[in-house]
């Protein structure tokens, strides 16, 4: 039986029978994948992968925001058009999982092919009072609609302000607003050529970005997903607000039964950040280390640990990997790996115990045992 911690109700949950279906929050497409980018989804990929060694059935649903402020903000910077930029970065994004040997989701769906589905969650929510349409033709989900607000981050309003106002498109001064809390579900069209637009029944525009999770997994899981998951700075605003979306527009409850949420690398003791800039990118590190010693140095940490990135460490983490290439020719050997590395992945998918149980294994066995975890000894 699998336990998974869940960032709801903070205490250990065993995995619901029956088919998985799981959605975790991708990338918007508008830089470089960098190492926190992909500490998060290494993780879910060993997620994915030991479900299935156990036997569960999964469905595996990751979305590109390709319809995005920061996107958008970014194309103008550059001169180009925003969809290029996406694709562009998209694609990037795509080859560097795949040279860390992370599997794709079985559905990677873009923002924008959900339109309609937006439109319905919207247009159901306007109709209950949930949202409000104000001056200029923007559309707004109330927050107070949902008297359980706040559950998932479990923050203090000051901190939930001061937190929204330091996205990237950030509206808490919003004076249409009813409340500096409430989010945007329908961005009128500002009228300039370059901005991407569709027509709604409140006019031409483009979704906001908590609406379009909702309606990526109302149209591939439905109104309720086994797990939800991403990195922890998306607990608020962005899950919190999912929540009330989706459970405001249909009634149903709860919309994610667990919350996974993977911990931020840091460096020089500072949480890695684009407006720092302290940064590591995936690209550069795959020019200078075989991808199997990233991953490994990054399934060597617990999801929910944050953790001070080591170029040091990782360095380690190419001989690790030598060692266990050679002991995967040797002749097999179980050594109570098998029952060590279950029970890992059981309590937690505690991926660092994991790998410690490797070490204990030779031949056929350590080679299972590693493909499980996405690592190729062959």
């Amino acid at each position: 039986m699998i336990t998974l911690t869940d960032t709801l109700s903070a205490v250990r949950q065993p995995l619901p029978d029956g088919p998985v279906r799981l959605y975790v929050c991708g990338i918007t497409p508008y830089d470089t994948t960098h190492i926190g980018h992909a500490f998060t989804f290494l993780q879910f990929d060993a997620l994915v992968r030991a479900l299935r060694w156990m036997g569960r059935e999964v469905t595996y649903v990751q979305n590109v925001t390709d319809v995005d402020d920061s996107l958008l903000k970014r194309a103008r910077e550059l001169g180009v058009d925003w969809k290029a930029l996406g694709d562009d970065y998209t694609a990037r994004y795509l080859g560097d999982m795949a040279a860390l040997h992370v599997a794709p989701p079985d559905h990677l769906v873009a923002a924008s092919s959900v339109i309609p589905t937006i439109h319905r969650i919207t247009a159901d929510l306007l109709a209950q009072g949930s949202a409000y349409r104000v001056e200029g033709g923007d559309v707004f989900f109330q927050v107070g609609s949902d008297p359980r607000y706040g559950e998932l981050s479990k923050l203090p309003r000051t901190e939930m302000l001061a937190i929204a106002a330091r996205q990237d498109d950030a509206d808490v001064d919003d004076p249409r607003k009813r409340d500096p809390l409430d989010v945007i579900l329908w961005k009128a069209w500002s009228g300039a050529n370059e901005e991407p637009r569709w027509q709604s029944p409140w006019g031409p525009g483009r979704p906001g970005w908590h609406v379009e999770c909702v309606a990526v997994n109302h149209a591939y899981h439905g109104p309720q997903v086994t797990i939800h998951g991403g990195g922890d700075d998306l607990v608020f605003p962005h899950h919190e607000t999912e929540i009330a979306i989706s459970e405001c527009a249909t009634g149903e409850r709860p919309f994610g039964r667990i919350w996974l949420h993977a911990a931020m690398a840091s460096l020089g003791g500072e949480k890695m950040s684009k407006s720092l800039g302290n940064l590591v990118f995936v690209d550069d590190l795959l020019t200078r280390f075989p991808a199997g010693a990233i991953r490994l140095y990054l399934l060597s940490h617990h999801r929910r640990h944050a953790f001070e990135w080591s170029e040091d460490r990782l360095a380690e983490g190419v001989d690790r990997l030598e060692r266990l290439r050679a002991a995967a020719g040797e002749p097999d050997r179980d050594g109570d790996a098998h029952g060590a590395f279950r029970a890992a992945l059981e309590d937690d998918m505690n991926t660092e115990a994991a790998v410690t149980a490797l070490d204990h294994a030779r031949g056929a066995t350590l080679r299972e045992l590693a493909g499980v975890l996405g690592l190729r000894l062959g």
